[in-house]
Order: C-alpha cells, then sequence, then structure tokens
C-alpha cells in the first residue's frame, strides 16, 4: 500500500515576508496618494487667518471624482504659470458665476458676500468683473492684501483640470485640528 505523500505549504523565508509587506504598504500608500488623499503643508501668508505657514492639511482627492467643486471650498491646485507648484485658496466663483469687486466687497451673482474668513478688504488690482468660464473656478485667498491668486494674470480663471482637491482636515499642529467645511456665507450667492 502506497502512501500519497502529504501536501506541506513551504514555508516563506522571514525577508521575503517582510519585503512583501513592506512592498503591499507601499503600494497601497501610493494608490491612496493618487486617488484618494494627500498631504500638503501650507507654504505663505496668502490664507491668513484662516491657514497659517506650516499647518499640514489633509486634502481629499476623491469627492471631485463625483461633484463639482463648490463655492467656499478650500481648494489645493497645481499653480497655472509653474503647475510643479501648488496653491492653496478659497472658491469663490464657480463656472457660470458673474464675480465683481467693488469698494473692498467682493460680489457674487450680484451678491456681496459676507465673508468672516478674511483678514482685510478685498481690492481688485487688475481684476474688475467677468463671468466665470465653463469648467474653471475663480479663487482667492484669505489674507487678500497678500494673496497671488484669480485676480493675478499668472494665476487668472483656475481650469477644473488643475484642481488636486479640496482641504479636508488640518491635523497640524494638534491644538488647531479642525475638520473643514464649506461656509454657509459663501453658499448665500447661488
Amino acid at each position: 500500500m502506497q502512501t500519497s505523500p502529504s501536501i506541506r505549504e513551504k514555508e516563506k523565508p522571514l525577508w521575503r515576508e517582510y519585503l512583501e509587506t513592506v512592498a503591499g504598504a507601499v503600494l497601497l500608500a501610493l494608490f491612496i496618494m493618487a486617488f484618494v488623499a494627500r498631504t500638503f503643508t501650507v507654504d505663505g501668508p496668502s490664507m491668513l487667518p484662516t491657514l497659517h505657514s506650516g499647518e499640514r492639511l489633509l486634502v481629499d482627492k476623491l469627492t471631485y471624482r463625483f461633484r463639482e467643486p463648490q463655492r467656499g471650498e478650500i481648494v489645493v491646485f497645481r499653480y497655472p504659470a509653474d503647475p510643479s507648484h501648488h496653491f492653496i485658496k478659497r472658491i469663490i466663483g464657480v463656472p457660470g458665476d458673474r464675480v465683481e469687486i467693488r469698494g473692498g466687497r467682493v460680489y457674487v451673482n450680484g451678491v456681496a458676500l459676507s465673508e468672516p474668513y478674511v483678514s482685510s478688504p478685498t481690492f481688485g488690482g487688475r481684476f474688475t468683473s467677468g463671468v466665470v468660464p465653463e469648467d474653471h473656478y475663480f479663487v482667492l485667498g484669505d489674507n487678500r492684501t497678500n494673496s497671488q491668486d484669480s485676480r493675478s494674470p499668472l494665476v487668472g480663471y483656475v481650469p477644473r483640470n488643475m484642481i488636486v482637491g479640496r482641504a479636508l482636515l488640518r491635523f497640524w499642529p494638534v491644538q488647531r485640528a479642525e475638520l473643514f467645511t464649506a461656509p454657509q456665507v459663501a453658499q448665500a450667492a447661488e
């Protein structure tokens, strides 16, 4: 009588287990960074008082695959004049909105925005008024006197395909941790 050989699973060497675990973690991290979320560090004063230089944000890259960006949301986008750099600003105008800046106030579709998040009045610079083109967004920094934003010809209306995602969470420093939502005052202009 012959016995059949038992099926034995070969044990993997410990180094291979570690290698597979690390490789899996790296692939998962790359997938998350490419399609779900990414961290960014705020650099500069253009979003004061809302965001301070050196703060760390979690940017949601998934939401805009299912819906369009909304007025009032803080977004990270590739700088149109040099796409290797990223800017962070607040969406003020969505496609079809008429944006005007006069007397230190921002008007969207004829309605003056109440903007408690800004640090100073808004002056137009070269920008006076205009309708936001299809698939583009008008963005401003919260520190209106020190922000390179849609008022500048180097930025202008930001194309939809340049938007990386929306700022979802400030997680560093811990004492300033905050989940971001679009302010109600920005929604009033609809």
